[in-house]
Order: structure tokens, then C-alpha cells, then sequence
């Protein structure tokens, strides 16, 4: 547990005097740390210290175990409603011949109908280098196969012996 995330309650406080509070109920005002530490006890649950750094610092008389409880039910159903985008990758090369680009063409279809983002990728090597246009030149002739069920997210772009091209679902951009 990080600094952060550590809380300071109830025999750990160390403090004269703060301002405290009853979880759903009335503010007792600025009282002693024993006070607070008493009508805790009575009423049998925890002092829990929220704004250490405030002056006078800040108390709450709360359940902490079940407070604990409910933000991490929060915490599980923000990740539970995430989008988690699936990026799968088209290799290419610059020589590569029609009915093999058709065929990853096709794999990237798939992917693209499943909802997943396709990044096209073309390798350049060895004296490839020297014409990098070629690689963007495999990618545009590899765009108008997809573009009735796609948007082009990124253009081709040179980066380092690739020319990539990132590429979303239409439906996913429609919402």
C-alpha cells in the first residue's frame, strides 16, 4: 500500500483536537481526538481521518470496512464498462502480389466486421529504404478494398522501416 493509500484511524491519530463529522448524521463541531474516539466506540464503528491537513484537521465516525467495501464495488464496475479496443496487425510487403494482399485484405474484413481496429503495417527492407513510397503506395492500394466498412483512423505514415495505417470499424464511429 502506497502512502497514499494508506488511512489514518482511529488509535493512529495523533492529533489535540478535530473536526468531526457522523457518517449520514450531524457534525459534532471541533472536539477532542479522546471525544471522538469515545462516541466512535459508542456507537461502534471507526474514527477515520479524511483532510489530515486541514486545521483544525478533519474526522469522519464512519463503518470503514464497508465503506472500503463499496468503493471498491465502484472501482470493479468502472473497469467491468471499459472499451477495450483490440488492435490486430496486417503485415505487408512491398512486393507483395495481388491475391496475397487480397487475402490479408480479407483477414482484416473479419476483423473490421468483429469491431476490432486493423493496423496495416509494411516492412521496408534492406535497399527497400531508399523508395519508402512504395510501402505507402501498398497501403493505398490496400484502402479502397476496406473503405466501405472502414475509416481510415491514421493515414499512412513513415515510422522508422514501416509504413503504418491505422483503420476503425464504421460503426464504432457512427455512435
Amino acid at each position: 500500500m502506497s502512502k497514499k493509500d494508506r488511512v489514518i484511524m482511529n488509535d493512529d491519530i495523533r492529533v489535540a483536537e478535530l473536526r468531526c463529522n457522523v457518517d449520514g448524521a450531524e457534525s459534532l463541531g471541533i472536539i477532542s481526538t479522546d471525544e471522538a474516539m469515545e462516541k466512535a466506540n459508542e456507537l461502534g464503528l471507526d474514527l477515520v481521518l479524511i483532510a489530515p491537513d486541514a486545521k483544525p484537521p478533519v474526522a469522519k465516525i464512519m463503518d470503514y470496512g464497508k465503506y472500503r467495501y463499496q468503493e471498491e464495488r465502484k472501482q470493479k464496475e468502472q473497469r467491468k464498462n471499459q472499451v477495450k479496443i483490440v488492435v490486430k496487425e496486417i503485415k505487408l510487403s512491398v512486393k507483395i502480389a495481388d491475391n496475397d494482399i487480397a487475402y490479408k485484405v480479407k483477414h482484416a474484413r473479419e476483423f473490421l466486421e468483429k469491431g476490432f481496429h486493423v493496423k496495416f503495417r509494411v516492412f521496408l527492407r534492406g535497399r527497400e529504404m531508399a523508395n519508402p513510397e512504395a510501402g505507402k503506395e501498398v497501403l493505398l492500394r490496400v484502402w479502397p478494398m476496406v473503405e466501405d466498412i472502414a475509416v481510415m483512423d491514421k493515414p499512412p505514415k513513415f515510422e522508422g522501416r514501416y509504413f503504418n495505417m491505422y483503420v476503425i470499424p464504421q460503426k464504432t464511429v457512427t455512435k
